[in-house]
């Protein structure tokens, strides 16, 4: 017998489906458009803060749409503001810097852009990290929701970050007052492209998805001389040595293996001819983690190995290695359980059960974080877009071998599906946050 509250489920499931299972595609016309925006950026490309024509064509494009934008937040940032009636207020980012890479990739619209870097050394400037891709499904998804305003209650704030690179744009639109001057969010959204993923695909990753990074140099001291009489030095490069040894066994050994850490010794720099003892030595060093007390102990373990070995080898107080933490650290990304867990299946019913996969963090680093972890603990989410051709994909799974990876000078999206499925499924969720 079907009593009222079985048919009130009933219709309940109805509308919910009829909602989640809306054609959330963009046009035939909207992705020809939005794919020669994408060949446009991506043959123009900026580097970080430098994003002088990338943030006036976001903002552009934006004012098209009907947004009310303001320009140069926190730098080369641009805010677009779209109100539609009461509701929650959504944020959705995307970021706007390549990298210092000459582009190997054949295509005919690849970057042969180059540029001085802040070294005043001539570089290559290449959208290596899909910054583009995201600036281009960033600008089809405002088109989308903007044409869609009769199906949401809301407000929206599309922001084009610059810096992401350089772990700086995100700080610096906080810092200028994004989260004051403009509509506060209860959400905000990202996502970025997978270079392992087909197009086609997306994946998501609950709570830790992306880690902490921190950028060390240490600048390793001694006493020079000839390298015929070592006794009557104390070798810089002998003690770097030591360290890079030494620092291995900080994570093997004193960082428990519950807890992920990664210590890298990217570079090392000291001395100009084969029988000569240098001065000093310079290493520079990548750090990953999630937790925050990992990262605080990682990097006090540095020092302290650091001072131990320099003091073993007879240095003076003043003379022991210098460490260095850069302004470019990022901390861990976190994405909202609630939110992974409330969006995953909008996402399927966008764009199909097995197009959406829940996947493991990486250390890689995201300064998206940065917008969750304000006094106000906005529950965020980023998620992975699949870029790469399946065939591809198929084909070097095959074979054994490994697809380019993100800053690569290979890397290559495929164009019109990754925009389809970024759109589809970006619109999706911002529209289920957004339902009347």
């Amino acid at each position: 017998m079907i009593n009222k509250y079985t048919i009130l489920t009933i219709i309940t499931a109805f509308f919910t489906s009829a909602i989640f299972c809306q054609d959330v595609f963009p046009t035939a016309k909207d992705i020809t458009y939005l794919e020669d925006l994408y060949k446009h950026l991506h043959a123009n490309p900026e580097l970080s803060f430098k994003e002088v024509a990338s943030s006036k064509r976001m903002a552009e494009e934006l004012r098209t749409s009907g947004f009310t934008v303001t320009e140069n937040i926190g730098g080369y940032g641009v805010v677009g503001v779209l109100k539609n009636g009461e509701g929650p207020t959504v944020l959705v980012r995307a970021d706007m810097d390549a990298l210092p890479i000459v582009e190997a990739t054949s295509l005919p619209y690849a970057s042969k852009v180059k540029t001085t870097d802040g070294e005043g050394k001539e570089v290559g400037v290449m959208h290596a990290c899909g910054h583009d891709m995201h600036m281009t499904v960033w600008a089809g998804t405002a088109r989308n929701l903007a044409a869609r305003k009769n199906e949401w209650s809301g407000t929206l704030v599309f922001i084009g970050q610059p810096a992401e690179e350089r772990s700086g744009g995100a700080k610096a639109m906080l810092a200028d007052g994004l989260y004051e001057k403009f509509p506060k969010p209860d959400y905000a959204l990202a996502l970025h492209v997978s270079s392992s993923l087909p197009a086609g695909q997306i994946g998501l990753c609950a709570e830790y998805a992306m880690a902490n990074v921190d950028m060390v140099d240490i600048t390793v001291f001694g006493h020079g001389g000839h390298g015929a009489y070592p006794h009557t030095t104390i070798d810089p490069i002998v003690l770097s040595a030591r360290l890079i040894l030494d620092f291995q066994t900080i994570i093997s050994r004193e960082i428990s293996p519950l807890d992920p850490g990664v210590l890298t010794v990217g570079s090392i720099h000291g001395g100009a001819k084969g029988n000569v003892i240098p001065n000093e030595v310079k290493l520079e060093l990548t750090l990953r983690s999630y937790k925050e007390e990992v990262r605080t102990a990682i990097l006090d373990k540095i020092k302290r190995t650091c001072r131990g070995v320099g003091l073993s080898a007879g240095l003076h107080e003043d003379e022991l290695p210098i460490v260095t933490v850069r302004n470019e650290s990022t901390p861990a990304l976190f994405n909202d359980k609630s939110l992974v867990e409330n969006l995953f299946p909008i996402f399927q019913s966008a764009i199909g059960e097995e197009q959406v996969l829940k996947l493991s963090p990486v250390m890689g680093g995201e300064d998206f974080g940065r917008y969750g972890r304000t006094e106000d603990k906005v529950p965020i989410l980023l998620y992975w877009l699949g870029s790469v051709d399946p065939e591809v994909v198929q084909k070097t799974k095959a074979a054994g071998a490994s697809l380019p990876s993100l800053h690569s000078s290979k890397y290559a999206p495929l164009p019109a599906p990754t925009i389809r499925t970024g759109v589809a499924t970006m619109t999706a969720g911002v529209l289920h946050l957004l339902k009347k």
